[in-house]
């Protein structure tokens, strides 16, 4: 099995691209970091709306290891779902057995030294700041339930620090660093790097 980390900031395109590989290369798992932020119900709503989402605290990581050796070693696992309306994890779980090529998005996937450990290739997507809040906006709004508002709220107070402080360092882990901008080569140059991964 071949482990494929995705990481960038928030909306760089890290998600297009995993969707890109999963119809490219056919049998690829993915899984998102996301997921597998910790679950907070002793916070009240408001408390739980406070809290940095950006930092690698806010990540169970240790349990998204734990999966992804599971996955490894040839074994199925219940991954989390995340609820990001009510940020709470939800009460359904996504079976998810085994695969060839398993990717891993999120915006700390390099940052965390546990889970660089698991990875066979990582990859890092890089976008400009206006492109990556624009995307941020859209998504948060669309998919996320949130307000204009809040989203920017949250930007400034915790998205933009966070990454300055943990993700852009973590490019310097990255085996391929490619654009925000997904299109078929930048898709291609990701395969071809699996390819070679997968054949030492």
């Amino acid at each position: 099995m071949l482990v494929v980390g995705i990481a960038g900031g928030s909306g760089a395109g890290k998600t297009t691209l995993a969707e890109a590989l999963v119809e490219a290369l056919g049998e690829v798992v993915c899984v998102r970091h996301d997921d597998y932020y910790r679950h907070r119900p002793e916070l009240t709503f408001e408390e739980r709306c406070r809290v940095n989402y950006d930092h690698p605290d806010a990540f169970d990581t240790g349990l998204c290891v734990a999966h992804l050796d599971a996955l490894r070693r040839g074994r199925a696992v219940e991954r989390p779902v995340y609820d990001f309306a009510r940020h709470l994890r939800s009460t359904r779980t996504v079976y998810t057995p085994p695969a060839p090529i398993v990717v891993v998005e999120g915006i700390l996937v390099l940052a965390d030294p546990r889970l660089r450990r698991s990875l066979d290739l990582k990859v890092y997507v890089d976008a400009e700041p206006d492109v990556r809040l624009a995307r941020r906006i859209r998504r948060d709004i669309r998919e996320r339930g949130r307000s204009w508002e809040s989203v920017l709220d949250q930007y400034f107070r915790t998205v933009r620090p966070m990454h300055l402080r943990f993700v852009e360092p973590s490019k310097r882990y990255a085996d391929l660093i490619v654009p925000g901008e997904i299109d078929a080569q930048v898709v291609a140059s990701v395969v071809e790097a699996i390819g070679q991964r997968s054949r030492r």
